[in-house]
């Protein structure tokens, strides 16, 4: 294939993947979108593989292979709900590319091959690679462990900790102002090498001061660094469409985050730093907090049934539960009654950003009657019956009243300003965040504990 024809199917490959990005942004059209991004990045990859600069086809006909049977074993065996840890597992991989792809450029490096400042710029472009690959791999390791529940989601309280990531930043500059500089090979792999270290110990320090709760916020800029890794490969690798790609996934994913810290009322800039998340200082788990109403499936029911409104938030637990199916029959039974059901979605719940979007929309919820929260929080006031299934920390009250809380300050959906609440738990423990809920102790909520799925099924036989 030659360069020109590899050049187009560049160009072809690029508007795919924009195309991708937009379809993805609508629910209506994010199937549209998967397939634009799957053909884009097939064509982008027979133009690299056949290109002329491609050598030993063999062997990456074998790694394709490999990597594409992990591909489908992975996607057939994860459920939705581990969708957050998989992303996170992607990353890193990401990350680790870019790693491996700069100590690759700086292997075959001959010094001296190219003028002095183009040479400069590729060791500073091999140099930021490693960086920000490492960063990305061990920080994506650290958010799987969250996500996982294999690593603590609270929040690692090092002493002095924003100055230690200032030091790592100082010195890892430093070492690279030395390593472009240096006319010496022996201190060149000196200090990437040291610059290497830092960064994975950087990377892996940023994520885990980050408390479990704002979990979702750090997948969203993991994958925005993880982009930036990947633009960093296809500079080294002049390969024009990584750098473009790379450039699309990192923006995009940098826009989702501040979208998300708005949505959780976070500093943008204190994710990038990660300095934000809890301080340790109240949880609110030991806190005593009054008694709880038990209700049955039959009794919530009949409530539902007398009901003229009804709004439905969907967490974690539903997900968990797999209850989307006979929530969504309840949704359509409830409306052939003449009760006007809709759905409060918050824009953190499940742990990634449209999880739950996803889930009623495979249940075939009408994409009309699923609201965002900012569509739905003023009318939580006029609704006789709110369903809370599965979610916690984003219908806590504690964000608005308990300026100590470690959710101090996140927007949430205000279910308990509803008639009546009821709340669909296996028990009483605290969610992700590690949080009591005043909200369970309120007078108008009720609790209907176990499985969510057995739960909604037992209401469906009621009705």
């Amino acid at each position: 294939m030659s360069g020109g024809l590899v050049t187009a199917a560049y160009i072809v490959a690029a508007i795919l993947f924009i195309f991708s990005l937009a379809g993805l942004s609508k629910h209506e059209t994010s199937k549209q979108g998967n397939i634009f991004g799957v053909v884009g990045m097939a064509i982008a990859l027979i133009a690299t593989i056949f290109g002329p600069d491609s050598s030993n086809m063999g062997w990456i006909i074998v790694a394709m292979v490999i990597g594409g049977a992990i591909g489908i074993y992975l996607a057939k065996k994860v459920e939705m709900t581990e969708m957050p840890e998989l992303v996170a597992v992607l990353h890193s991989f990401v990350g680790l590319a870019a790693v491996l792809v700069g100590f690759n450029s700086f292997i075959e490096h001959q010094p001296g091959s190219m003028e002095h400042v183009m040479e400069n710029i590729h060791l500073t472009e091999v140099f930021l690679g490693i960086f920000i690959g490492a960063v990305t791999f061990t920080g994506s390791i650290v958010a799987f462990g969250k996500l996982r529940g294999t690593i603590s989601s609270k929040p690692l309280m090092l002493p002095s900790r924003h100055k230690l990531n200032l030091a790592a930043l100082v010195v890892s500059f430093l070492l690279m102002v030395w390593f472009v500089n240096t006319g010496s090979t022996s201190v060149q792999v000196m200090c990437v090498l040291l610059m290497t270290i830092i960064a994975l110990a950087f990377g892996w320090h940023l994520v885990a001061s980050i408390g479990g709760a704002d979990m979702p916020v750090v997948v969203s800029m993991l994958n925005s660094y993880s982009g930036w890794a990947a633009a960093a490969a296809g500079f080294m690798l002049s390969n024009d469409l990584l750098i473009v790609t790379g450039a699309l996934v990192g923006s995009s994913g940098a826009i989702l985050s501040y979208i998300m810290c708005k949505a959780m009322n976070r500093s943008f800039f204190s994710v990038i730093a990660g300095g934000f998340g809890t301080d340790g200082s109240s949880t609110g788990e030991d806190q005593e907090m009054g008694e709880y109403r038990e209700t049955t499936a039959e009794e919530v029911a009949e409530q539902l049934k007398g009901s003229s409104s009804v709004i439905i938030t969907p967490g974690y637990g539903m997900a968990v539960a797999q209850a989307q199916y006979p929530v969504a029959e309840i949704t359509a039974k409830l409306r052939a009654m003449g009760v006007k059901v809709r759905f409060g979605i918050h824009p953190v719940a499940g742990r990634l950003p449209g999880h739950m979007n996803v889930l009623l929309a495979e249940a075939k919820v009408p994409y009309d009657i699923v609201l965002e929260m900012d569509e739905i929080n003023d009318d939580f006031a006029d609704t006789d019956t709110v369903l809370v299934i599965g979610a916690n920390d984003t219908v806590n009250p504690a964000a608005m009243e308990d300026p100590r809380s470690p959710i101090a300050g996140m927007p949430v959906l205000e279910v308990w300003k509803a008639q009546n609440v009821i709340v669909f738990k296996r028990s009483m423990n605290t969610g992700y965040a590690g949080v009591q809920n005043p909200l369970f102790f309120k007078d108008n909520t009720q609790m209907l504990f176990g499985d969510a799925k057995a739960s909604v099924e037992a209401i469906l036989r009621a009705l």
